[in-house]
């Protein structure tokens, strides 16, 4: 039995994003694929930097991206050689696209925001990670807001607070892993003010102090949960899917407080998504 392209699809999703896999079966048929479309487009720009030696090679591969969007609301085609053949993923895109109306400044946003990937520096401050959360993966969510139908005030506005909430709740998740690739996403004056400088996340010496700070990011991401959650009556019922991050999010930040925000803590490797309560967060109709 074949593979199709939108199995082929869900299956990049699953392995690579599989936390946004969880939420995406929620959608409904008809707008489940270009959701996950969307997701498999994120990440594989998401995993640039980790896939190559040299900075050179992820500016390319982030400028292919680029060409990628900007030649399929040309009106480029697979079937013309505009756009490259046999990546499902490009197909998948352009078809999601074209099917939905999609607004290309968000593409624009994300890959900008994602050129930051591939920067040696860390981020100066909480602002600066703030625009880079809301350029990546708020961006996204008002994507798939879009594939699902939804364009009122307050569904975007839950939708941004969400995307930067669940952007922010992943940066520390992932702070052991990315310090171990000299990648260093904690802002600079948070560390300064602890003491810190960015390669000291590689020690766990420096577990308490860092802690410090990663208790300061999660209030953070918290907060724009919290934000979020206040349009919970206002907000469009179509928009679940994309707005179900919060309830990962929500559930990961509190296993981080539980354990006194160490990232060190063996246990932190090891929480997994709150399937349940997604499940009934979903079938509620809340996030």
């Amino acid at each position: 039995m074949s593979i199709t392209a939108d199995d082929y699809v869900s299956e990049v999703v699953n392995r690579d994003d599989h936390d946004r896999f969880l939420t995406a079966v929620f959608a409904p048929p008809p707008a489940r694929s270009g959701v996950m479309a969307l997701y498999a487009f994120n990440a594989e720009v998401a995993k640039v930097r980790e896939s190559v030696s040299e900075n050179l090679i992820g500016q390319i591969k982030l400028q292919w991206w680029r060409d990628v969007v900007a030649t399929i609301y040309a009106g480029g085609d697979v079937s013309v050689g505009n756009l490259p053949r046999g990546n499902p993923v490009v197909e998948a895109l352009a078809a999601a696209i074209r099917g939905h109306g999609l607004s290309q400044i968000y593409f624009d946003a994300l890959l900008d925001a994602r050129a930051q990937d591939l920067a040696d520096e860390s981020l100066p401050d909480v602002a600066a990670l703030e625009q880079y959360a809301e350029g990546t993966s708020a961006s996204l969510t008002a994507l798939a807001l879009e594939v699902l139908g939804v364009g009122d005030a307050d569904s975007k506005l839950a939708g941004r607070h969400v995307g930067i909430a669940w952007a922010l709740t992943g940066l520390l998740r992932a702070v052991l892993f990315h310090a171990r690739a000299n990648r260093f996403m904690l802002p600079q004056d948070l560390l300064a003010g602890e003491g810190l400088r960015p390669h000291d996340l590689q020690e766990q010496r420096n577990a308490a102090k860092i802690a410090a700070v990663v208790e300061q990011i999660a209030r953070r991401a918290r907060a724009h949960i919290d934000k979020a959650r206040s349009f919970r009556r206002m907000v469009d019922r179509r928009a679940l899917p994309a707005l179900l991050p919060a309830t990962l999010a929500d559930n990961y930040l509190k296993g981080l407080a539980r354990r006194g925000f160490d990232i060190f803590d063996p246990r932190h490797a090891l929480q997994r998504p709150a399937v349940l309560r997604l499940a009934w967060n979903a079938w509620r109709g809340t996030f």
